[in-house]
């Protein structure tokens, strides 16, 4: 029987940082700290708060490489995206998916297209 999903919010820097993860698979503080470059300029010590936090929220699983703890990724990115957006629509569409649908459509980015596309990837998704 498959786990209930569970709900995954994250900030965006926790984001950035499990995607780091994410890439690499499983990785240290330094190479996640490393992984977001320069553009974070994150502390290494900012960086090892926020996997310790990660790791005791159950989303992440950590073991020991000599005295370096690695730190490897428990949820996905599908699971942190549907608990997300399930949370988006709840908070500003009111439980109504076919609202945040309906915004999303009638905005005026839409090119000529588009809806094709959507509607190819729903079908890739569903086989697979």
């Amino acid at each position: 029987m498959p786990k209930p999903k569970r709900e995954v919010h994250l900030s965006e820097l926790q984001l950035a940082v499990v995607r780091a993860l994410w890439r690499r698979g499983e990785a240290s503080t330094a190479e996640v700290v490393t992984e977001l470059g320069p553009k974070r300029d994150l502390a290494h010590t900012t960086v090892a708060t926020l996997l310790t936090r990660l790791e005791k929220r159950g989303l992440l699983e950590t073991r020991r490489d000599g005295r370096t703890l690695i730190y490897k990724p428990l949820i996905t990115e599908a699971d942190v995206r549907r608990s997300m957006v399930a949370d988006l629509v709840a908070t500003l569409f009111k439980g109504d998916p076919k609202a945040l649908l309906a915004h999303l459509v009638r905005e005026d980015e839409i090119a000529p297209g588009d809806l094709e596309k959507v509607r190819a990837r729903l079908k890739e998704d569903d086989h697979g």
